[in-house]
């Protein structure tokens, strides 16, 4: 067995027959005399590393999951009627926020939990998403309905309009809705004046998209 003195950084050997097994004893180093402590008992094994199929997110057990017809948020939706998802668990919120969805013509269905909601998304796509950054989160950058609608394919986003419920930003924050991956912020300090805000976004969005749609028939790329 080979020993290092801790001390003066001397190295020698000692028989195994002489090393005492299974316990803790000293021995008086050659060179400085000083006294060094040697552990023989067996060391424990060292935690073996998870497994990375074990960490599945909300997202992830969400996707593997089986059909099930009661996930779908509508039994029957009219051709050409809006459809809308609001996560928000502040009922005082939920219920202003509902009521300017009504206004504006939205179907719009409230899942009780994240689970629900990305279920709710896999049968469904929705043309307008009222997300509360917060929505049963303690960290608005972890949110998972904000990282489902990051994932989804540009082609379907885009017809996608998330409106971003905060505490943290401006309402109309573009650099804010721009680093969040969504089209609008709402402070909850403008809650009151949802309706004319979604209203005026959406609007403005739509516009927007009606003038690339045309370019791109223009350049022949659809």
């Amino acid at each position: 067995m080979e020993i290092t003195c801790d001390q003066c950084q001397s190295k020698f050997k000692i028989p195994d027959e002489k090393v005492p097994q299974g316990q803790v004893f000293a021995i008086g180093c050659p060179k400085c005399k000083h006294k060094i402590s040697v552990d023989t008992r067996p060391q424990p094994a060292p935690p073996s590393a998870p497994d990375p199929a074990s960490k599945k997110t909300i997202i992830d057990e969400v996707a593997a999951g089986s059909y099930d017809a009661s996930e779908k948020p509508f039994d029957f939706v009219e051709e050409g009627a809006e459809t809308a998802l609001l996560c928000e668990t502040d009922e005082g919120l939920r219920t202003r926020i509902k009521s300017a969805l009504q206004a504006l013509g939205y179907n719009a269905t409230e899942p009780k939990s994240p689970i629900d909601a990305l279920k709710q998304m896999r049968f469904h796509v929705f043309d307008l998403v009222v997300v509360n950054e917060m929505f049963y989160t303690q960290n608005p950058d972890e949110n998972p309905i904000l990282k489902y609608l990051d994932r989804l394919e540009m082609g379907v986003r885009r017809n996608v309009f998330v409106a971003l419920i905060t505490d943290r930003f401006r309402t109309m924050d573009n650099m804010a809705a721009f680093n969040k991956s969504v089209n609008i912020t709402i402070n909850t300090k403008n809650i009151d004046e949802i309706e004319k805000i979604i209203k005026r976004a959406v609007t403005d969005n739509d516009a927007f998209y009606r003038v690339y749609k045309e370019m791109l028939v223009k350049t022949g790329r659809i």
